[in-house]
């Protein structure tokens, strides 16, 4: 008989301790460490021992003779951007894993897809969070009540994969894998064991049923998605909801998809009936600009959509010895970095100054050619000058003050021409009429930014 023993296991990377300890060495997380039992083997040597023995040839095959082809069916979600996201659709057979910071919409994208499925596949949704009445309420809302939409509350998942496994459903919703537990292990919902566990039992589930499911992750206070990292490896698809919960755009990516592209994005916006796509978001995005000093429009991506987009800077005197400097949907390193260049390169002086970074509609730029956006932003709000209101602008910055060139400047200049800007400040690598190319940022900010 296998001896139980006690063991601290981390629930930010999975290590495994024999004693607690207040900080886990291997991700540095503090009091992450969580006590439970390990009920393997005393006698691992025997166990890899038999497991040697038992162990038979596996029979392989050329792979030019292996099938291509994907003929499954996908299911779609009633979102023609997100079914590209997905890489054409939900895949029946496919886990999908939906992460996203509270309040966000999650359960509402996720009822909206349901309510379009079950016109024509039948559904669960599995909820280990809200009632009935809850999800009753929700459903009338989304206009989502269907006959071919079932709902279950359960957070054994047990219970859930058994359902799974039964082949009665096209594709099933469990909201969320931090709620279910395993009746096999001790430790509390959420855990590094439990998540792991259960997300593995569901997996198994959905593939030899060939039913489609998505699960609701949560997200740290970083931002990534909360439990083991082993779960983002096990499933098939993993989408993160990003933007701002109380308002502006609302950004569907694909960090992992082994049937399509990660590069896709799907914009949302929240209604009185819920989430739909945004179709031109650039015309939404400039609708209420106003141009003044530090307002500088930049062509920028959302995978491979062009979106145009505001940024906004305003620079003050500093009140205090140590200047202030804060971005809001840009990275504050990269800011840091670029103020320091426009200090190196140029002639503006910013040590005295806090700087204040705006992107406009609650976009989180993850995009380098903003950098040249940015630069000409700041340095507009410093002299109190203003861009002319015609021009678009994309470029990366170097250390050295150089330009350097865009990925995909031709949809950005289609974007920028279709909304009726007359040129485009671009690396001089961009060779177009719309363009006016820039070689460093010292010239650039001499020659364009003028009263």
């Amino acid at each position: 008989m296998a001896k139980s023993h006690i063991q601290f296991v981390c629930q930010q990377c999975g290590a495994i301790y024999k004693n607690w300890t207040g900080r886990c060495t291997a991700c540095g997380a503090w009091s992450s460490l969580i006590q439970q039992f390990d009920e393997s083997s005393r006698d691992e040597k025997s166990a890899v021992s038999r497991g040697q023995a038992s162990g038979r040839s596996l029979e392989y095959v050329s792979i030019k003779k292996l099938e291509a082809s994907d003929d499954r069916e996908r299911l779609k979600t009633g979102f023609p951007d997100l079914d590209t996201v997905l890489g054409g659709g939900i895949l029946l057979g496919s886990v999908s894993v939906l992460a996203g910071q509270p309040g966000i919409g999650k359960s509402t994208l996720l009822m909206q897809i349901c309510a379009e499925v079950a016109n024509t596949h039948s559904v669960l949704y599995v909820s280990g969070e809200e009632s009935a009445g809850q999800i009753k309420l929700r459903a009338i809302r989304l206009g989502a009540e269907s006959e071919n939409l079932k709902f279950a509350s359960s957070t054994s998942a047990n219970d859930i994969a058994k359902t799974i496994e039964g082949g009665e459903f096209d594709l099933v919703i469990v909201d969320s894998i931090q709620t279910l537990t395993l009746a096999e292990i001790a430790s509390a919902p959420g855990g590094v064991s439990q998540v792991t566990n259960c997300g593995n039992l569901i997996i198994r589930a959905a593939k030899i049923s060939g039913t489609a499911v998505i699960i609701v992750g949560h997200v740290t206070k970083e931002g990534t998605m909360a439990g083991p990292k082993v779960l983002e490896h096990l499933v098939d698809v993993v989408l993160t909801f990003e933007g701002d919960r109380y308002g502006g755009f609302k950004i569907v990516r694909a960090v992992k998809n082994r049937f399509g592209s990660t590069s896709e994005a799907a914009i949302f916006e929240m209604n009185h009936s819920g989430l739909s796509e945004v179709e031109n978001p650039s015309a939404a995005l400039l609708s209420e600009r106003q141009n003044t000093d530090g307002s500088i429009i930049l062509a920028t991506l959302e995978g491979t959509r062009p979106i145009l987009v505001e940024i906004q800077a305003l620079v003050t005197p500093t009140n205090f010895g140590y200047p202030k400097r804060t971005a809001s949907g840009f990275d504050i390193n990269r800011l840091n970095l670029l103020i320091a260049v426009v200090e190196r390169r140029t002639k503006l002086k910013l040590n005295d100054k806090d700087v204040f970074i705006n992107v406009v509609g609650g976009i989180k730029l993850q995009d380098s050619a903003a950098d040249l956006a940015i630069c000409l932003a700041i340095a507009s709000a410093v002299a109190g000058r203003k861009l002319s209101e015609d021009f678009v602008v994309f470029g990366e910055v170097g250390l050295g003050g150089e330009i350097r060139s865009a990925f995909r400047p031709d949809q950005r200049i289609s974007e920028a021409k279709k909304l009726g800007f007359a040129h485009a400040i671009a690396p001089a690598t961009v060779k177009d009429e719309f363009v006016i190319p820039v070689r460093d940022l010292r010239s650039t900010l001499i020659d364009y930014v003028n009263e």
